[in-house]
């Protein structure tokens, strides 16, 4: 006898589509996508999800939820640290979500908590309302933006970026370029370089930037 047919449930529908995504983008995550995923009929899918703009919402919601929540109360600058080296560890998992994170218009429950327990642990810290806005808005855009970079570099590894680096070099002349040259063979070149090692370095100096202007 075959292997049984797994009943859907919404959390089955939502967590093949996070596959897909993962594995192949967002581009390749339809509602036909998702019933082959599932051995369904994409009819079936509708008794869980009521289209694709929900199915992208709730897919949002479920990458916040896997972040850490900052816990108002505590130390600000711990908590906030705590939360963003989550989340950049999340959204590299979930490459995906960049793009989708700031145009939803439906936000869900664990979205909510989140925006809620980043301003209550910012308030609590000691920021005004308007130093609120600023440093969420930059630390964020940090956090974001230093992900997306690490997902767009033709390298992962320290190893990796070496390669890229003699390739590029390669092509100089003599005394070309010669800060890169030294860049490149006394840093990216040496053992240990990791670019993500980059990213407790600038968000400590945001922190620290923010404790300071607070």
């Amino acid at each position: 006898m075959g292997e049984p047919v797994r009943q859907l449930s919404r959390e089955r529908v939502l967590g093949a589509a996070v596959a897909i995504a993962d594995a192949d983008g967002l581009g390749a995550l339809t509602m036909r996508s998702l019933a082959a995923a599932l051995h369904a009929k994409p009819m079936s899918l509708y008794h869980y999800i009521r289209n694709k703009e929900e199915l992208l919402d709730a897919l949002v919601d479920g990458v916040f939820a896997e972040i850490d929540l900052p816990v108002p109360g505590g130390d600000w600058r711990a908590e906030v640290r705590r939360r963003c080296l989550s989340a950049r560890t999340v959204l590299a998992r979930h490459p995906w979500a960049l793009t989708l994170i700031e145009t939803r218009t439906s936000p869900g429950p664990a979205t909510l908590r989140h925006h809620d327990a980043m301003l209550g642990v910012l308030r609590g810290g000691g920021f005004s309302l308007p130093m609120t806005a600023h440093a969420y808005a930059i630390i964020d855009a940090y956090v974001f933006g230093f992900v997306l970079q690490e997902a767009s570099l033709p390298f992962d590894t320290g190893d990796a970026a070496t390669e890229v680096a003699d390739a590029i070099m390669a092509s100089f002349a003599a005394g070309e370029y010669p800060h890169l040259v030294e860049f490149a063979t006394r840093h990216v070149n040496q053992p240990g370089y990791h670019f993500g090692g980059q990213f407790t370095f600038g968000l400590d100096l945001i922190l620290d930037a923010l404790a300071n202007a607070a």
